[in-house]
């Protein structure tokens, strides 16, 4: 006969537990938090923030290869201690322009060329995640911009910053449709794990791994390209082995870079 849990020790149980998210999650985010108040380059609204090039593309005319990029920067004002913006980026060969695919809360909801394909976002400078030229990009291309017209949640209204879908959902539909993208997003994209509940276990974007998601609130992911992370709140804690880094809160990845040039 098994004995009765002493009230006791269901206590320190969940003391444990609650420690355990203090450590994991919030304390990591609470510095991050201190070191975001004490920049003074954060723009304070949006007309007044920098939305030009970073220059990290080549102008079309002097790279006719195709390519495909996606890209993520800090949002505006507080919510960049904790989030970041991600985007999608093609260029067909030959083509003398670059086409940019946002997700945005305001207006209408899937934007196309609404800021410049590799332009800062609040003031914000973008890193990329994926980076791919030539034959590899062009066969790429059609396939992004399927996944761009199905996304299911395009029109106003259906954006929701947390727990999803946003902007971050968006960009994780396109790569869960284009596993051959490879690549996983920051732990600070808020709301790429997002799936609704019908859909609470599944495989990872990257089809290399298992993904349970419980609307966003919490989830596990386990993946070669995505790696080991836990979602609490949004929040992301985890490692990755393949390219080896830690994944913290606030702080999102460090550790080698994410994509191999």
């Amino acid at each position: 006969m098994r004995r009765p849990v002493r009230p006791k020790s269901a206590v320190m149980f969940l003391a444990r537990i609650l420690l355990v998210i203090l450590g994991l999650f919030f304390l990591p985010l609470g510095a991050h938090a201190l070191w975001w108040g004490m920049r003074e380059d954060v723009a304070a609204n949006y007309r007044g923030a920098d939305w030009s090039s970073a220059k990290l593309l080549p102008e079309p005319a002097a790279a006719p290869q195709a390519i495909v990029a996606i890209y993520a920067a800090r949002v505006g004002r507080w919510r960049g201690i904790f989030a970041h913006h991600t985007w999608v980026v093609v260029k067909e060969a030959g083509s003398a322009r670059y086409t940019r695919y946002d997700k945005v809360g305001w207006g209408s909801p899937v934007r196309t060329n609404g800021w410049a394909p590799d332009g800062r976002w609040f003031g914000n400078a973008p890193r990329p995640i994926v980076l791919i030229e030539g034959e590899a990009a062009q066969r790429l291309i059609p396939q992004i911009q399927a996944a761009v017209a199905s996304y299911p949640y395009r029109v106003s209204g259906d954006y929701h910053a947390f727990p999803g879908p946003n902007s971050n959902t968006f960009v994780a539909h396109i790569m869960r449709s284009v596993p051959a993208l490879s690549a996983a997003l920051p732990p600070t994209a808020l709301g790429k794990n997002w799936q609704p509940l019908r859909d609470i276990v599944g495989l990872t974007p990257s089809r290399t791994g298992i993904q349970i998601s419980l609307g966003g609130y919490a989830g596990l992911t386990i993946g070669w390209i995505e790696g080991f992370e836990v979602d609490f709140l949004g929040l992301v804690a985890g490692i990755d082995i393949r390219r080896p880094a830690l994944k913290l809160p606030g702080w999102g990845r460090i550790g080698m870079d994410p994509i191999i040039w």
